[in-house]
């Protein structure tokens, strides 16, 4: 029997962090084996405990001096991906993608990774709206990073425009495509 499609999920710190759990579901319909790494600022709006629960693997979070000692678990978890999605991606993580900061591991794990990412990025319009979150965008496009943008419509903080997550499916369908090599 074929090994599943190993999938990484990346959740950073946004309120739409809540999502990521119904994501991690309809990633697991697809047969997928669904791995989560976190940052420390998702964790204060969705615990690693659920994320553990939902795929039966254990979540790293934030940055080494968090972790146990083991230094190489970014590349174990790269290694066989077959695709990571960063979903939500804050501003903050988007950045650090964009630069290649390796500062936790998360971001670590990506600069690691030789299967293609995907980011969905969700943060306040103002902030996706700005010169250095466009740039960022452009810099990983550039590198063949999938850009899932954002939908529009009303935020968390009450104003309405660019910068929700996406719907959950458009997510699954970009890492079908990226795990079918398309």
């Amino acid at each position: 029997m074929d090994k599943a499609p190993k999938v990484l999920l990346g959740v950073t710190g946004s309120i739409a962090a809540y999502k990521a759990a119904d994501l991690v579901r309809l990633m697991q319909k697809k047969g997928w084996d669904v791995w989560v790494v976190m940052t420390t600022c998702a964790s204060q709006y969705i615990g690693p405990l659920t994320f553990r629960a939902l795929t039966d693997h254990p979540v790293p979070l934030g940055s080494y001096a968090e972790q146990d000692p083991d230094t190489y678990t970014h590349l174990g978890l790269s290694e066989d991906a077959d695709a990571m999605v960063v979903a939500p991606c804050s501003a903050q993580t988007l950045a650090r993608l964009a630069n290649g900061f390796a500062d936790d591991v998360l971001s670590c794990t990506a600069l690691s990774l030789a299967a293609p990412l995907i980011v969905a990025p969700a943060m306040n319009t103002r902030m996706w709206e700005n010169a250095a979150t466009k740039a960022n965008v452009a810099r990983l496009k550039e590198r063949g990073v999938t850009i899932i943008d954002p939908g529009v419509g009303e935020l968390a903080c009450g104003s309405t425009g660019a910068g929700r997550l996406c719907e959950l499916e458009e997510i699954v369908a970009a890492v079908e495509k990226a795990i079918a090599g398309g």
